[in-house]
């Protein structure tokens, strides 16, 4: 049957029942396959059935442990299927998750927990929070367990704009910034089904993140869910041979990942056009595809990668798909019953004409937006022109109807799929007793390839190494956020006013390193 990308969301809507509304329709499918090795025998097989009764358990132990509807989760668990219960568990009993990167630092899930207002963290021993207030409510991995002998509860009722979840996105300031998500933001996703994945319920979509990354719980998971099809998570060793071997023993027809992994798995993994037989295409996001990259994984693979462009505060919106062929130098085209435009860089809401650069824009009707920033009204006022969200990503139209993307109008960077604030991590360095001044940039290591750049003028008669300030920042910063490479210079590039010139840090690198 299919989907109308563009229909009303029902005024009742619940996220999770609408994701696992094939434990009704096919109970017995396989739901989750949960992969620890490449051997083609699961660690984990969920059917729709269990899936639904597992997480309408964990709903019922939320309300009895105390959580109300609205009240915030943070959730601090491991890289198993017991995060995806837990995020979805809550959701289904009006709680508001608030998923959290296990590679961030003890101070960095300390924020997440003091800015969300959590009433309760789910909390593995191993990823500490610093601190935890008293009245927070701790669950213990082995709490989250006994959740699932609960007694089983409904749905909760809520409405489509109710709060569902709220996930944390860099921004230009020194702190991540919560971005707050509506119960219809999975309906919001349908566009994506045909504009970007292809996918049916025959499909078996394998998702090369792990089940506490936001790009995992909404491609790898919540959109396969909404199509009856099958989702497949990888726990081992994620080294770049290991996935088209993964692929092949688990028959999966659709592969999500970053393009800096098609990028490892070409160099390393010798991907053929035998290794993978049951792969349909490719998804990536995250991160911009170079063409080099998917030309060489359709030449070695003879499958397409569809590329797609999107934000923490409405996931993807502009891609390629089986029914958008690749347009090299372009992203693709806006999703079907999505409104997408150009607007002027310096002001007005009037669309520009195809060939004029600009702010990529997304309508404010769009069911996939947000609900906005959390406690910040600023942040809302910002980003909004007219009728229109303000993305911050610069693109152009161009005569067909694609967009190519022109980077980023702020200067946010980009981290194997994450986006890092170069202020957050320069406030850091500049923590550092031996650090006068810091400034971070992105910058090409070599072709194809950026990494983040630290740019540090030492103290006074202070000879601080490298190796000083990566165990300082390993401390303080999740690994994407670090950086990896330090220069030391004399003075940072200042304007005449003192205003930090990011851009001309690249030349500067290029001077060092020359």
């Amino acid at each position: 049957m299919s989907i109308d990308p563009s229909a009303p969301v029902p005024e009742r809507f619940n996220m999770a029942r609408y994701c696992l509304a094939a434990a009704g329709e096919t109970p017995d499918k396989p739901a989750l396959i949960v992969a620890a090795d490449a051997c083609g025998t699961p660690s984990e097989v969920w059917s729709y059935a269990a899936l639904e009764d597992a997480i309408l358990r964990m709903a019922g132990g939320f309300r009895t442990a105390g959580l109300a509807p609205g009240d915030r989760l943070l959730i601090r668990l491991e890289n198993t299927s017991a995060y995806a219960l837990t995020f979805f568990g809550a959701i289904a009993a009006g709680v508001v998750p608030v998923p959290a990167s296990d590679q961030l630092s003890a101070r960095e899930a300390g924020f997440l927990l003091a800015d969300s207002g959590a009433a309760a963290i789910a909390l593995s021993p191993a990823l500490p929070v610093e601190p935890v207030p008293e009245d927070v409510r701790v669950f213990a991995p082995e709490d989250i367990a006994a959740l699932r002998n609960s007694p089983r509860a409904d749905y909760a009722g809520t409405r489509a704009d109710d709060p569902a979840f709220l996930i944390y996105t860099s921004g230009t300031t020194a702190q991540p910034k919560g971005v707050l998500h509506a119960q219809r933001a999975a309906w919001g996703r349908r566009p994506m089904y045909q504009g970007w994945y292809g996918i049916g319920p025959d499909d078996r979509v394998m998702h090369a993140g792990g089940f506490n990354w936001t790009y995992t719980l909404g491609t790898g998971l919540t959109d396969p869910w909404a199509n009856g099809a099958t989702a497949i998570i990888y726990t081992g060793e994620k080294d770049p041979e290991v996935w088209p071997k993964l692929i092949a023993a688990y028959e999966a027809t659709i592969f999500a990942a970053v393009p800096s992994l098609y990028r490892r798995i070409l160099k390393y993994a010798g991907a053929g056009p035998d290794t993978m037989p049951s792969l349909r295409h490719g998804l990536c996001a995250g991160e911009a595809l170079p063409e080099a990259v998917a030309r060489e994984w359709f030449e070695r693979t003879g499958t397409v990668l569809y590329e797609a462009l999107g934000q923490s505060e409405i996931s993807t919106f502009i891609s390629s798909s089986p029914s958008v062929p690749p347009k090299p130098e372009r992203v693709g085209k806006p999703q079907p019953g999505r409104r997408v435009t150009i607007l002027p860089q310096d002001g007005g809401d009037e669309p520009l004409p195809a060939g004029e650069s600009g702010l990529i824009a997304v309508h404010c009707s769009d069911p996939g937006l947000m609900l906005g920033y959390w406690q910040r009204p600023e942040e809302d006022a910002a980003a909004t022109r007219g009728d229109w969200f303000i993305t911050g990503d610069l693109g152009m139209l161009d005569e067909d109807g694609y967009i190519a993307h022109q980077g980023r109008a702020d200067e946010l960077m980009n981290a194997m799929g994450y986006r890092v604030s170069p202020v957050e991590v320069e406030s850091v360095l500049a923590e550092h007793p031996g650090v006068a001044e810091a400034a971070v940039a992105q910058v090409e290591a070599r072709p194809g390839v950026e990494i983040i750049a630290a740019f540090i003028v030492r103290g006074p008669g202070d000879a601080v190494s490298a190796e000083a300030l990566d165990a300082y920042a390993e401390e303080r910063l999740a690994r994407y956020k670090r950086p990896r490479e330090y220069i030391f210079i004399d003075a940072l590039p200042r304007t005449p006013n003192g205003k930090l010139r990011r851009a001309a840090l690249a030349a500067m690198r290029a001077s060092h390193t020359a």
